[in-house]
């Protein structure tokens, strides 16, 4: 009878974007593409280092094929609207780093890279799945947040404790023959703690203060926050010597704070302070120095030792404008450049410079708008959230990444001092890869909560999760939180 016929699944969201069988199939598309160009890629490889087809061509295009089709089969049984762009950006950052490390292993005489790598990559996609799979609702996340921010601060401070360094900076964590890199999941961790706690305490860090010279400067009880910030990235690089975990943590709490509160004082004050402890360590801690040195003088490395500044000991800054500068507009074509000459890092935060030597500047930028794409779409997914948490929590996620691209990108190039932060997606490490991957799910989920215009928390007591305030209040300030506002008055 057609008084009973069901509705058919909407072809567009309710706020025009494509429903979910119209961004799925447009997923499914753009994976094909990817799939490709990333074989595409590593095909160019094999013959500019060897002049034929490499060995293992099919069983990496089967890789490649089931790292696409694995989350995208996943998502559209647990995340049917999700927004169809990010996986595919993902993706294809994701291959493009395999084959740059299968192309740096023509280069180096260490052992190979990619084949490890692509392992880690299994990895990290298997853990987006289950995340995807698993994490029903991420407004359930809410209830951890002070045992979020724990075990951020512990993974955050472990690197301190162990003995030595590698390369000057205290990054991993040994536990037997396996190394990680906390850093990574703590960026993670900690945007979802900054989204819960200021979705609780935005009120009072928007509304009060005092006016001082034609700035509202938040009181002293209410600047606690990131005072405590503040001194635990200066820890961490002071006792870790790690520039970029330091700036990203630091950076995204600023941030988070500005979009909660929309006061520009909190931007004031945590730039004051991030120039005063940076000037603080920069002056005293030697590792630092050392890198500020080679900012300011990169090719001063080449001058006899007697008139070096002291502390400048790398010729990477130097080799990287080089590299730059040879590739010119077009790049030199994969496999044809030398990037064995930047050393130890050129499979970490200087895969950069591969890929301005060997694709140019044209490819360079393709790989930064990638990067500017994904976190548009998490900025999108934040503006669609009917949620506060939803929207502070994608923002967060977006601007960590964000905040990692810049700061290995600005080093790499020159704008800032070196971090060693390894580029997600296509430098080598597991810890970053697994990392970034769940940071991509989070954001699948909150997208697909966005699209799909579900506002309902997930349970009743949803609303006291927080030491019994509300986990959102309905007088909420925040230029971010489109929810607050459309909500009629009570």
């Amino acid at each position: 009878m057609r008084g009973l016929t069901l509705p058919a699944r909407r072809a567009t969201g309710s706020d025009g974007t494509p429903g979910a069988p119209a961004a799925r199939r447009t997923e499914a598309l753009l994976l094909g593409l990817v799939v490709v160009v990333v074989l595409f890629g590593y095909l160019a490889v094999g013959m500019a280092t060897g002049g034929a087809v490499p060995d293992g061509t099919a069983g990496f295009a089967l890789a490649m094929c089931c790292l696409a089709a694995a989350p995208h089969l996943a998502l559209r049984r647990y995340a049917p609207d999700a927004d169809p762009l990010i996986l595919p950006v993902a993706t294809l950052l994701t291959g493009l780093g395999l084959v740059l490390l299968h192309r740096l292993d023509h280069a180096y005489r260490t052992p190979p890279a990619a084949g490890q790598q692509l392992l880690w990559t299994v990895i990290g996609v298997a853990a987006c799945i289950l995340t995807v799979a698993l994490l029903k609702d991420y407004r359930r996340l809410q209830r951890y947040l002070y045992v979020t921010m724990a075990a951020a601060l512990v993974l955050l401070i472990a690197p301190a404790l162990y003995p030595g360094d590698t390369y000057g900076a205290k990054r991993w964590v040994y536990l037997g023959p396996v190394s990680f890199q906390p850093g990574e999941f703590v960026k993670v961790m900690i945007a979802v703690f900054f989204a819960g706690y200021l979705v609780v305490h935005r009120d009072a860090l928007a509304l009060t203060g005092r006016r001082t010279l034609g700035v509202r400067l938040p009181p002293g009880r209410q600047l606690g926050p990131i005072v405590a910030i503040w001194i635990a990235s200066l820890l961490v690089l002071v006792l870790e010597r790690d520039l970029g975990t330091s700036l990203i943590f630091f950076g995204l709490f600023i941030v988070m704070l500005y979009v909660a509160t929309g006061r520009g004082s909190w931007v004031v004050c945590g730039a004051l302070m991030a120039v005063a402890g940076a000037a603080v360590v920069g002056s005293t801690e030697p590792h630092v120095k050392g890198r500020i040195e080679a900012w300011l003088h990169p090719f001063a490395i080449f001058l006899p030792p007697d008139r070096r500044p002291p502390g400048l000991i790398s010729d990477q800054a130097a080799q990287a404008l080089f590299s730059f500068g040879t590739g010119g507009m077009t790049g030199t074509g994969l496999g044809q450049g030398h990037p064995e000459l930047i050393g130890f890092a050129g499979r970490s935060d200087f895969i950069l410079t591969t890929v301005g030597e060997e694709l140019g500047l044209a490819g360079l930028m393709a790989v930064l708008l990638l990067y500017v794409l994904l976190a548009e779409r998490g900025l999108r997914a934040a503006l669609l959230s009917r949620d506060p948490f939803g929207t502070l929590l994608a923002l967060g996620l977006a601007v960590a990444l964000s905040l990692q691209v810049f700061v290995v990108a600005a080093g790499v190039t020159g704008l800032m001092p070196l971090t060693g932060k390894a580029l997600p997606f296509l430098a080598q490490g597991g810890s970053s890869m697994v990392a970034n991957w769940l940071l991509i799910a989070l954001l699948l989920k909150v997208s697909d909560h966005a699209r799909r215009g579900a506002g309902t928390p997930p349970d009743e007591d949803d609303e006291d999760d927080d030491g019994g305030e509300p986990a959102a209040g309905p007088g909420g300030t925040g230029a971010l939180l489109p929810a607050q506002r459309c909500r009629p008055p009570s």
